[in-house]
């Protein structure tokens, strides 16, 4: 195998199974409760995971901020910078953490003005928020590790932690709801502790893979000023592009759900095919990030472009390979989802949007990951922005002609502005990294 595809493997592969282990956190919760006799207990962790999902995804920035940065310490090999980076990133996320846990209860409550609950479901949300609030500090210190694990080109020890959290995640909210009688406090818990033990376990394993960075463990230069505007500067744009995403995707599932049940589980249902196409696509913007970075940093700018040659090989592969997959067996992959025939008869109808999705996405996510690893933060900022502001356009210029058809052609319009605008930039973005 050609160097660059066994290097883009080496981290686009692990990266792609941690990404598939994520949303088993959820399913573990849904799962147990789901036998405790009462809906209320689906919707409290409905609620509740929901909540946490859109927090914890806003501050996703501080991993995709640390592995840009990351990676072009590790391409110059500044090893003083590297470990400052790691400190300055997990710092922040647990100072985030504490300003969450202080601000838990109104928190809480300006979600529940937006959900609106029923009370049963309410009271147990909120027990559940109360508890898992309390893991913010452990969530938010792993993204600061795994950004720095993948600025390092090592996508291996996420992936470990990933399957880590899913076994004691199981171990412990069975054990809690089973033998200790608890309820969605047991679930809490079970989170919690799988939270915590992910956590430490990336610790344990920079201890035993780069303990010999531990003399470079210094307070000077941690704080320095131009470096601490640098990283808020890449994160604060990450964050706003971030905003934008998150406003796209509620607002997909709102104007869904405005039409009715059947339309909501059409959209919802068919979103699964994006879901699992972006799980994928994610593996190679991780590799993007990782492997770009480092180039950059070296000044390697034949290995950069190679590099990226290689990444969209790779990525037109998986859009064809999904595409034929899609179309071949869409049908049966949505019987695996639901059993209601309406539903299933309705996605028929839309059907052909979803199977466009691989094709209009595939430059967006190629592109994120380069411009994460050259920290080129601007750029994906007015990229969003724009994509975001052509998607309400397209709906609200359509919906009221061509009614849900309106809302999957906005989707794709903006998956495609995405990929677009970046391809424009990318030029301006390689001649400033190799200036």
């Amino acid at each position: 195998m050609n160097p660059i595809d066994r290097q883009i493997l080496q981290i686009a592969l692990p990266s792609i199974v941690s990404n598939i282990t994520v949303p088993l956190l959820g399913l573990i919760d849904v799962a147990i409760v789901g036998h405790l006799g009462s809906p209320a207990y689906i919707g409290a962790i409905a609620v509740g995971g929901m909540l946490f999902n859109i927090i914890y995804w806003i501050f996703g920035f501080l991993r995709m901020g640390t592995s840009g940065m990351t990676s072009q310490a590790y391409g110059k090999r500044d090893l003083p910078e590297i470990v400052r980076l790691l400190i300055r990133s997990v710092g922040i996320g647990l100072a985030v953490a504490l300003c969450l846990i202080l601000l838990q209860v109104p928190i809480r409550q300006a979600a529940f003005q937006i959900i609106h609950p029923t009370e049963e479901v309410r009271e147990m949300a909120t027990l559940y928020f109360h508890i898992c609030i309390w893991g913010a500090p452990a969530m938010l210190g792993l993204y600061g590790l795994s950004g720095w694990y993948i600025g390092m080109q090592n996508s291996r020890i996420p992936m470990y932690i990933a399957i880590t959290q899913n076994i004691v995640n199981i171990m412990a909210s069975l054990s809690l709801v089973c033998f200790f009688g608890m309820k969605v406090e047991g679930v809490a818990l079970g989170t919690l502790i799988a939270q915590y033990a992910g956590f430490l376990m990336g610790l344990v394993l920079w201890m035993n893979r780069y303990g010999k960075l531990k003399k470079y463990i210094v307070g000077k230069g941690v704080l320095q000023k131009e470096a601490m505007i640098r990283f808020f500067q890449v994160n604060r744009d990450i964050f706003l592009r971030t905003l934008c995403l998150v406003a796209v995707t509620l607002f997909f599932t709102s104007a869904g759900a405005s039409q009715g049940e059947i339309i909501l589980a059409v959209n919802t249902v068919l979103m699964q095919l994006f879901t699992l196409f972006s799980y994928v696509m994610d593996g190679f913007a991780y590799a993007g990030e990782a492997l770009s970075g480092r180039y950059i940093g070296a000044r390697n700018r034949k290995a950069f472009t190679d590099t990226v040659r290689h990444l969209f090989i790779w990525g037109a592969g998986l859009t064809v390979l999904f595409t034929l997959v899609y179309a071949s067996g869409g049908n049966a992959f949505l019987a695996l989802l639901t059993d209601d025939r309406n539903v299933i008869t309705a996605a028929n109808t839309y059907f052909y949007w979803a199977l466009a999705i691989p094709a209009a996405g595939i430059a967006a996510f190629i592109w994120d990951g380069i411009f994460i690893g050259a920290t080129a933060t601007r750029g994906m900022l007015l990229s969003m922005a724009a994509s975001a502001v052509s998607f309400f356009a397209v709906y609200y210029g359509f919906h009221t002609v061509l009614g849900n058809h309106a809302l999957w052609l906005a989707f794709l319009v903006y998956l495609s502005m995405r990929g677009a605008m970046q391809t424009l930039l990318s030029r301006k973005v390689m001649e400033k990294s190799f200036h």
